[in-house]
């Protein structure tokens, strides 16, 4: 979709700030924290790292998923070996899905 996660990874104890709020702060559904975590979940390293994230644009899901693929994808820069159960559950796809342009003659 249209959001942007930037991710500054450290080893540490397993906190997570995003745009400098924690994660249940930022988001208050436990669905969105349990997209953001699947991957320290999947790899067993939810207390090995410390994650301070920048994201922005598009909607509160949207920014979820883009968080997940750059934990995701970072896991995978750490060790290779994380790649093949990371990539089995789809947490390193980009979600192509874009806005449909507006047509002349048409309504919105």
């Amino acid at each position: 979709k249209t959001s942007v996660a930037r991710l500054y990874m450290t080893p540490g104890k397993g906190e997570i700030k995003v745009n400098n709020r924690e994660l249940t702060d930022y988001f208050p559904s436990e669905i969105l924290q349990l997209i953001v975590k699947q991957p320290l979940v999947k790899l067993e390293a939810e207390s090995n790292y410390d994650l301070k994230i920048n994201v922005d644009g598009g909607g509160i899901k949207g920014q979820a998923e883009a968080i997940r693929l750059a934990i995701s994808r970072a896991l995978v820069e750490v060790d290779e070996e994380n790649k093949s159960p990371l990539k089995s559950e789809g947490f390193l796809t980009r979600d192509p899905r874009m806005v449909e342009r507006k047509k002349y003659g048409r309504r919105k």
